[in-house]
C-alpha cells in the first residue's frame, strides 16, 4: 500500500507542476506575449528587461483590481507574479524587488488628527 500511497502522492505533484506552469504560461502569453520557455532559457540582460516588463505587467493588474475595473483577473495576477517569482530565481544574485518605481505609503483615512479631542 505505501508504493500506492507514494505514487498518488507524486502524480498529484506532477499535475499540480502542469497545471501551475501552463497558467503562468497562459499568463504571460495573454499579458505580455512572451514565450515563457524562452524567458527561462534567456540570458541575464534579456530576463531583466522582460522583468521589468513584467513588474508593470502586473502593476497594470494590480491597478485593475485596486480600480474594481471588469476585466481584472486575480488569476492572472497570481500567475503572473509566480511567473516573475520563477524567472528571479534563475537569477538569485539579482536585487528582490526590480520595480520601476517605490511604492507610497498612505495615511490613514478617517483617522482624527494628532492632539485632536477625542
Amino acid at each position: 500500500m505505501r508504493d500506492f500511497s507514494g505514487e498518488i502522492a507524486a502524480f498529484r505533484r506532477e499535475k499540480l507542476t502542469e497545471f501551475t506552469d501552463a497558467r503562468q504560461r497562459a499568463a504571460l502569453q495573454l499579458c505580455c506575449g512572451i514565450e515563457l520557455s524562452s524567458a527561462l532559457s534567456g540570458e541575464p540582460e534579456p530576463t531583466l528587461a522582460l522583468l521589468k516588463r513584467l513588474e508593470r505587467a502586473i502593476e497594470r493588474e494590480r491597478l485593475r483590481g485596486v480600480n474594481r475595473h471588469w476585466s481584472y483577473d486575480l488569476n492572472r495576477h497570481i500567475a503572473l507574479k509566480q511567473v516573475r517569482d520563477r524567472l528571479k530565481g534563475v537569477f538569485p544574485a539579482q536585487p528582490g524587488r526590480l520595480s520601476l518605481r517605490p511604492r507610497r505609503i498612505r495615511p490613514k483615512r478617517n483617522a482624527a488628527p494628532e492632539g485632536a479631542a477625542r
